[in-house]
């Protein structure tokens, strides 16, 4: 298994808004690829930075599917969460393999 892991720190004015859009919106299209397996939103904890930071870890049964994603879908999603909110957060990606 693989994760598809997006850390994101938002300002603390617009992290609600955020948040609920990613829930409502983004990670419902996101899922909708039909190349995930599911989701989890964790909020970081004991974070020196201003703002709220949250993890959004998406699963996936493999490179393949990630490699489809970021081909024909990464761009315009990742797009839609710059035009609504711009200059309120800044974003790494990191992949992950489980291991267990």
């Amino acid at each position: 298994m693989i994760i598809y892991n997006v850390t994101i720190n938002v300002d603390d004015e617009s992290h609600l808004q955020w948040l609920t859009w990613m829930q409502k919106e983004h990670i419902p299209a996101v899922l909708s690829t039909g190349l995930f397996t599911g989701y989890r939103i964790c909020r970081l904890l004991e974070v020196d930075d201003e703002g709220s930071t949250y993890s959004i870890q998406y699963s996936l049964n493999g490179l393949a599917e990630y490699n489809e994603y970021r081909e024909k879908h990464a761009p315009r999603l990742q797009k839609e969460v710059l035009d609504k909110f711009k200059d309120k957060f800044t974003a790494f990606r990191t992949l992950l393999e489980v291991v267990e």
